[in-house]
């Protein structure tokens, strides 16, 4: 008999004298090379983790040092890579936690953070990997991802908020499309008086949805600023780190950290790690896809709608007159393209940015105008 399958089998015994009852311990793997604070930091989250959570069983991969853990030795960073992926092709563990892992494109992580305003957690998606080339298409896959992490984690209907970046809008529009064609989403609303789905900055800090979308490189950003503010910025200490990759049919449970992360972010991955493991995200990620396969959404990312006045030609501004209403909701890539479609229907109108975000600037007498043709143009 396997000597690992021995000594897991005694182990369980033993649990089961003591305690009076069995579990099977999530097996989750974390290596240990390439931190900025040294093979040690991570060793110390390591064994941190496992004094606090007596379900999980966890191994390093890499250099051992002076620990108690059991250890899968190598001697470099893409070594420990290389280990990390046959353990988890053979099911020798779990799951891992690593860090500076690429991985293909159409993955991207889903970190889990603790906001500063309440204490409360919020999933962001996304923080590393690219879900897509394109900005929106990828923006609306860190929403599925999204969805499907916080489910794992026992989230039923978790409440989904887009942050008010370049292509929300866009999103929003997508997002709302799939929702009508049968994908089971739940928009949350900004705590700001205006409300709606498009969430500000202080939707984040307080957490106003379960997962909060938006471009990896703004939510890699955010997950520095929110796991580092209180340490000087070198030392991520807050929060579980970036999050496991997702994507359609990958099947591995692989959650990354930053270089900076220290021992209890280390430790907090470990245990998102678990969680998922035994919230069983392979077979989530599996049921969504098949659910968005069957009401064709490639389809409509393919055929995602342009500007609304993407194809006019150069089109005469009419004569200026006083603006003095504001039409919000335009996504900043559509600005000029709308003043334009106006603009071809004899209205005058200028581009602004308010305190929420773009908007289109109208005559109070042309204004029920203009919202109909953009209500048009949107559909």
């Amino acid at each position: 008999m396997d000597r690992n399958l021995m000594a897991d089998i005694l182990e369980q015994v033993a649990d089961f004298l003591e305690k009076g009852e069995y579990r099977k311990k999530v097996r989750v793997g974390i290596t240990t090379l390439g931190s900025e604070h040294g093979t040690e930091e991570i060793i110390r989250g390591a064994e941190l983790a496992q004094k606090l959570y007596d379900d999980v069983e966890v191994v390093l991969i890499g250099a051992k040092g002076n620990s108690f853990l059991h250890c899968y030795e190598a001697q470099t960073l893409e070594g420990c890579h290389c280990l990390m992926e046959e353990l988890l092709d053979k099911h020798e563990i779990d799951a891992c936690v690593t860090l500076h892992y690429n991985f293909p494109l159409g993955v991207s992580t889903v970190g889990r953070l603790i906001t500063p305003a309440k204490g409360k957690e919020i999933l962001l998606a996304t923080t590393t990997g690219t879900a897509a080339a394109d900005r929106v298409e990828a923006m609306v896959k860190n929403a599925v991802y999204g969805n499907i992490v916080a489910k794992a984690l026992g989230i039923k209907e978790p409440t989904v908020g887009i942050l008010n970046v370049d292509g929300a809008r866009q999103v929003e529009r997508v997002l709302n499309q799939l929702k009508e064609r049968g994908y089971p989403i739940k928009f949350a609303q900004s705590l700001r008086e205006d409300g709606g789905v498009v969430m500000r900055g202080n939707d984040l800090l307080a957490a106003s949805c379960d997962v909060m979308v938006t471009d990896t490189l703004t939510g890699n950003l955010l997950v520095k600023i929110l796991s580092a503010f209180t340490t000087g910025g070198d030392y991520e200490s807050i929060g579980f780190g970036y999050g496991p990759g997702i994507g359609e049919g990958y099947d591995r449970i692989i959650m990354i950290l930053s270089r900076a992360s220290g021992a209890p972010v280390a430790a907090n991955a470990i245990k998102f790690a678990a969680d998922l493991v035994k919230g069983n995200l392979k077979e989530i990620s599996r049921q969504e896809f098949e659910m968005l396969n069957r009401i064709g959404w490639k389809d409509l990312l393919s055929k995602k709608e342009k500007a609304p006045a993407a194809d006019l030609q150069e089109v005469k501004m009419p004569d200026p007159k006083p603006v003095a209403e504001e039409i919000s909701g335009i996504d900043v890539l559509e600005l000029e393209d709308v003043v334009k479609l106006l603009w071809s229907h004899g209205i005058y109108a200028e581009s602004g940015m308010g305190c929420t975000g773009p908007v289109i600037r109208v005559s109070e007498e042309d204004l029920e105008e203009a919202m109909k043709l953009l209500q048009e143009a949107m559909q």
